[in-house]
């Protein structure tokens, strides 16, 4: 019987080192992420919770779905990075000590966007950006070097500085369908004898191969 690959193994591709699955990595209570999403990098892909998600001073949250693929160089700035801009001057005083930390009622009431969230099944080209609060649908792809500054569409491909959508990869009906079927929620065991039709089987395949449909 077909087995599934291993959720929980650090380095799925133990050549690779480069390649770390982010679930059994990340331990940052702020960071939610699901099974099977990567990171890739050949100069450290564990160091991904302090190279990758920046001033991520909490509150809010990041959380990527199940099945994304991150490039090297992917990063995530959070709301911690923002500094006033309703005075004369963006610098944040408070934060350097002294007598200036006297004024820290000064960054209180910073713009906040929230969370975070990444669907399953996104692709992040190298070096790509994503600003604090945007939401990325299921099945989208962010081109490389993109700066995410707006919410993506379900399978929209987006790229650019800020990143544009270029085009959906189906129809709005097709997309409707896929969101439907949801093969990344189904069984690993199902996922593992799906495996050619969820890579390259049509929209009416899923949903052929569907554990509801009856399908083996």
């Amino acid at each position: 019987m077909p087995v599934p690959a291993d959720p929980t193994v650090l380095h799925p591709m133990p050549e690779q080192p480069r390649v770390v699955l982010l679930k059994p990595l990340v331990k940052s209570p702020l960071i939610e992420v699901g099974e099977y999403t990567y990171y890739d990098d050949p100069e450290d892909a564990t160091a991904f919770e302090t190279r990758n998600v920046l001033y991520h001073y909490g509150p809010e949250k990041l959380v990527i779905g199940r099945f994304c693929a991150l490039g090297t160089g992917v990063r995530f700035l959070m709301n911690g990075a923002n500094h006033r801009m309703d005075g004369p001057s963006t610098f944040p005083f408070p934060t350097m000590g002294g007598s200036w930390s006297e004024h820290f009622d000064l960054l209180t009431g910073l713009p906040n966007r929230g969370d975070t969230v990444v669907g399953n099944d996104v692709w992040f080209g190298y070096g790509a950006t994503v600003m604090p609060g945007v939401r990325i649908g299921h099945g989208a792809i962010i081109g490389a070097g993109s700066v995410v500054t707006a919410d993506v569409p379900d399978y929209g491909i987006v790229g650019g500085n800020p990143a544009r959508l270029i085009r959906t990869r189906y129809s709005e009906t097709d997309v409707a369908r896929l969101l439907a079927v949801a093969w990344w929620d189904w069984p690993a065991e199902h996922i593992t004898e799906q495996v050619r039709t969820i890579m390259s089987g049509s929209v009416d395949d899923l949903e052929a191969a569907a554990p509801s449909s009856g399908a083996p």
